[in-house]
């Protein structure tokens, strides 16, 4: 599919753009130049979770530290209440909105978010005539939520922590080798969910 050949051609180029700079020195300060760009970026995602999920990378570090808090339905409930406040055909406002609501918000649902029985009730209302902004009220409450919950927790893991301070800061000989280690990981794991 074009899909599939798009994806082969920009893999082709990334490996041969590479390979055009030769040495794996290159390709070290290719990553820590993006990562000394992208410093003030991540240091404003503390001020406030709003900075944070409206920055792609920020969105997918915080994605990572749900998922290892088995806790990620929260943020995939706002990603696809955005996601559905941007659709412009009235008549696909109601099939998108029925799956928003069996996925997070249904007796049934298979990501249940956490709504207080209030909240709940109207948005099942809304689903009579779903409206651009019939999952406001909820996407406000899931919000909120993850702000005074899991973006404190977040802003305290390594997740986070990380990223916004570089490589090798406050590593005594003792523990720089496991820091060093998990910050590897914690990199890889959020550049992958970026890819």
């Amino acid at each position: 599919s074009a899909k599939d050949m798009k994806h082969r051609l920009g893999f082709l180029l990334q490996k041969s753009d590479s390979c055009d700079y030769g040495s794996s020195q290159s390709k070290k300060e290719k990553i820590s130049a993006s990562q000394r760009l992208s410093q003030e970026e991540v240091r404003k995602w503390a001020d406030s979770l709003e900075n944070l999920i409206h920055h792609e990378r920020g969105l997918a570090a915080f994605r990572a530290f749900l998922k290892s808090e088995y806790s990620e339905e929260n943020i995939e409930f706002w990603v696809s209440c955005e996601d559905y406040k941007k659709t412009k055909s009235p008549a696909k406002l109601s099939p998108k909105a029925r799956k928003i609501y069996d996925e997070f918000i249904s007796v049934q649902a298979t990501k249940e978010v956490n709504l207080d029985s209030c909240t709940r009730e109207k948005t099942s209302h809304n689903m009579l005539e779903p409206t651009l902004s019939c999952f406001d009220e909820a996407q406000r409450k899931i919000f909120t939520l993850m702000e005074k919950d899991s973006y404190r927790r977040f802003l305290k893991s390594p997740y986070y922590l990380d990223l916004v301070s570089p490589p090798g800061a406050g590593c005594g000989p003792e523990n720089c080798k496991r820091n060093h280690t998990h910050t590897l990981d914690c990199n890889s794991n959020i550049i992958s969910q970026c890819a």
